[in-house]
């Protein structure tokens, strides 16, 4: 009961009240993001969803424009000069996850779930294994259980096996678990800088490029 409907009906009830209660907080920092860095407010990027769907993650931009294309082969870790002074504040408080409450009412994502790994890293879909796709049996999460059991600490092989271990354990009493650690984290800023590599084993070029997203795709 939870699985199926009980926890899509938590997610559209918390991105509405999310939405509404936190409409002036989006507001001043999409105008922040503007007034202080040129390019979009929303950053857009593609990640592997529910049943390998491919959808667009929304995130307030925090670095500068063109930043893929700068550094390639570095993940985006401290002292990273492409993020802009706005960047690095919404990214330590997670505040540039907001407008993902509108990935949360569309149904691309839920509030607690595996986090959605890019198109490309740590690799394609058809190159997860049958036992790996078990990750993609739920929608992906804002937060889950490997985001509170390392982070970006974690290589991604083992944040692979921690989130197939919660689709195989879903149960409303886990997801609020996962909530309030959730909220720990948030306000300490546990395990939120890349400290090197995520991804064991040979690896291309493609899969260590530097993204908008690598604080947190690769979290």
């Amino acid at each position: 009961m939870y699985k199926y409907f009980l926890k899509r009906f938590f997610d559209i009830f918390v991105s509405l009240i999310g939405l509404i209660v936190c409409s002036p907080i989006l507001l001043i920092i999409a105008f922040l993001v503007k007034v202080t860095s040129k390019g979009p407010i929303i950053f857009k990027q593609q990640r592997i969803g529910k049943k390998g769907k491919v959808y667009n993650i929304y995130k307030f931009r925090s670095m500068c424009v063109g930043a893929e294309k700068m550094g390639s082969g570095v993940y985006s870790g401290k002292g990273d000069a492409r993020v802009t002074k706005v960047g690095k504040f919404l990214r330590a408080t997670s505040l540039d996850e907001l407008p993902q409450f509108f990935n949360l009412l569309k149904g691309d994502m839920s509030l607690i779930g595996p986090r959605p790994p890019l198109t490309y890293h740590p690799w394609p879909y058809d190159q997860y294994t049958d036992e790996q796709k078990k990750m993609f049996n739920v929608r992906p999460g804002i937060t889950g259980w490997a985001q509170v059991n390392g982070r970006k600490e974690v290589e991604w092989n083992r944040r692979i096996e921690l989130n197939v271990w919660y689709v195989e354990h879903l149960s409303f009493w886990l997801d609020l678990k996962i909530f309030f650690k959730t909220i720990g984290k948030v306000f300490t800023n546990a395990n939120n800088e890349n400290v090197g590599a995520t991804v064991k084993g040979p690896q291309t070029a493609e899969n260590v490029v530097a993204t908008e997203e690598d604080k947190d795709s690769n979290a």
